[in-house]
């Protein structure tokens, strides 16, 4: 059944400099006719005059047309460049309407892209870690996803398995031949236990992937008021916590997102821990210690006039900090000693986050998300039950199943019901 001809804008929303107005479908031809003049050569931007169906005037701009298959979606498309302003935006969409096209849904051109062939499901999703991406490592990661990089490792691992695949069957098949491969089980079995180290150190390296990705997490903890909410405004640049004299001010968690040096860190403020007997304070201190658990990185707090220590030891990576450094000038201790007013050890605290965060992640590693994990690891599961199955149908059998795991990532195989989910997290017009 042909699909029908969609649009939508894909640059931002008006007023702008330029609105790009996207359209994919077999009517694009006829649409461009009608409404830019004639045809425009393919591939070479055209300035024309943009009219509606009777003639009237829209605006000037310049058009585009990529014939099919060589387009994003693989049907023809084309662009319109125009004035950025609501009612021009307006206009030519009215127009496209009563020409036959329907406004896209969100991913709607991706996911024409991915049922044509031009983008598989690995790299549609990296095309979409690309257009949300806000730091300078989430954008490396996307491309890296995004430009087939993951993909061909993907697609290597299911050629390695289809090729044991038909040792084995040789072997089931041949028996009799003279030239027969001796033993499959044998000149395979050293190149899938390799291959199993692979996708062992792939699914190691997903979570330092997701750590990108999400944010790598900061947990500010230390007693009251040793100074943790000025910590957190201080470095953000901002008041985002209320700052007083008062014991047991922070009782919930509070969050702030800093890109540092490309990373994106997320800053957690948390209640001051100690035995309190109010019992919404008690939540607020179970919370904190929920964000320490939860961690990637702890900094404990501590007022550089007081010996107390309430660090509990949770199993994250820590720093020592002693605040207050302006009032306490004297002091000496191996902790990062620090002052929210003057801005004294600031700067050793952002390199230590931004030291920690780049150790979490080798940018020349591939990493895909943990929808891939999961398949990766039942595929190592099938290639392991592969190798002590010494029945050599069952042998097949199970690295049929792994190989097919391997294809449900980049959508060759069995994916139907991922499609909504992965295509609706883009935005219109992509």
């Amino acid at each position: 059944m042909t699909q029908a001809t969609i649009f939508s804008l894909s640059s931002g929303q008006p007023p702008a400099g330029v609105a790009v107005i996207r359209i994919s479908g077999s009517l694009t031809s006829n649409v461009l006719a009608a409404v830019a003049g004639s045809l425009p050569p393919a591939r070479l931007a055209s300035l024309r005059t943009i009219r509606k169906r009777n003639g009237e005037v829209l605006d000037q701009g310049l058009v585009l047309y990529f014939p099919a298959p060589n387009s994003f979606t693989g049907e023809d498309c084309a662009e319109l460049q125009v004035h950025g302003s609501r009612a021009v935006v307006n206009a030519i969409s009215e127009t496209l309407r009563e020409l036959g096209l329907r406004q896209a849904e969100a991913g709607e051109f991706a996911r024409r892209a991915f049922e044509h062939g031009r983008l598989d499901l690995v790299e549609v999703e990296g095309l979409s870690d690309l257009v949300s991406a806000e730091t300078e490592m989430q954008r490396k990661l996307a491309l890296q996803t995004g430009m087939g990089a993951l993909s061909a490792q993907y697609l290597g691992w299911a050629e390695r398995l289809t090729y044991a695949r038909a040792m084995i069957e040789a072997e089931l098949d041949f028996a009799d031949e003279e030239d027969a491969p001796e033993s499959a089980a044998d000149l395979i079995g050293t190149d899938l236990a390799v291959l199993m180290k692979e996708m062992s150190a792939a699914s190691n390296s997903a979570r330092s992937a997701e750590i990108i990705r999400n944010g790598f997490k900061v947990a500010i903890i230390g007693a009251p008021n040793a100074g943790k909410s000025s910590l957190l405004n201080a470095m953000a640049k901002r008041e985002v916590a209320i700052v007083t004299d008062i014991a047991g001010t922070t009782r919930d968690v509070l969050t702030v997102e800093l890109d540092m040096e490309g990373y994106l860190v997320r800053l957690y403020d948390t209640a001051g821990i100690r035995d309190a007997d109010d019992v919404v304070e008690r939540e607020g201190i179970k919370r904190a210690k929920d964000a320490a658990r939860s961690a990637d990185m702890i900094l404990y707090l501590r007022d550089a006039r007081s010996g107390l220590d309430v660090y509990e030891g949770f199993d994250v990576p820590y720093l020592n900090v002693e605040t207050k450094a302006d009032l306490y000038p004297n002091n000496t201790s191996d902790a990062v000693r620090i002052s929210s007013v003057t801005g004294q050890g600031l700067d050793q605290i952002h390199q230590a986050i931004v030291d920690l965060a780049r150790e979490s992640w080798n940018v020349g590693s591939l990493a895909g998300k943990d929808r891939h994990q999961e398949h990766i690891a039942l595929a190592s599961k099938f290639i392991q039950d592969a190798l002590d199955e010494p029945r050599l149908e069952l042998k097949a059998d199970a690295l049929r199943a792994a190989g097919d795991e391997l294809g449900r990532i980049t959508g060759r195989v069995d994916v139907e019901d991922l499609l909504d989910v992965i295509f609706s997290k883009f935005c219109i017009g992509k």
